[in-house]
């Protein structure tokens, strides 16, 4: 029982051990990963987005192609370097991106909206209406089974 106990203790420690260098071994490089997309995603795209004039940073079909040019590229970036995508450090380099770039932007064009009346009301009176009629149907069939008990 005691060598079972010592066996089974030597191996949950080498399973610890194993946890915590073989990510450090065979995982991603996160400070030379952020290094890369800097490199050259960033670079790539300071140079699409100082092509536009700073009034269409806003426009969406503007800026989509430089923008999934740079989502593409830290994409590649992270499939070459054996890096899980999307990951924190993507997170913030987008989160940056977003702070430089588009921080003035409104978010009026991305805001939902309520779909038109013509698509909306089938969806409201639809339901209702088949309420009123069943509530209808039940009253109907319970008056009418009272005198036939």
């Amino acid at each position: 029982m005691a060598l079972e106990c010592a066996s089974l203790l030597k191996v949950g420690l080498l399973l610890c051990v194993a946890a915590q260098v073989l990510p450090s071994v065979s995982g991603c490089s996160s400070g030379f990963y952020e290094r890369k997309i800097h490199e050259f995603c960033l670079a790539k795209f300071k140079l699409d987005m100082g092509g536009l004039d700073r009034g269409l940073w806003c426009s969406w079909p503007d800026t989509l192609e430089p923008y999934e040019e740079l989502t593409n590229c830290t994409n590649q970036v992270a499939l070459r370097m054996d890096c899980f995508w999307p990951n924190q450090i993507v997170d913030r380099f987008f989160m940056q991106i977003h702070r430089v770039y588009f921080h003035d932007c409104a978010l009026t064009g991305r805001l939902l909206h309520d779909p038109p009346i013509g698509i909306l009301g089938p969806f409201i009176a639809v339901p209702v209406l088949v309420t009123l009629l069943v509530t209808a149907l039940v009253v109907w069939r319970s008056k009418r089974s009272e005198g036939m008990l």
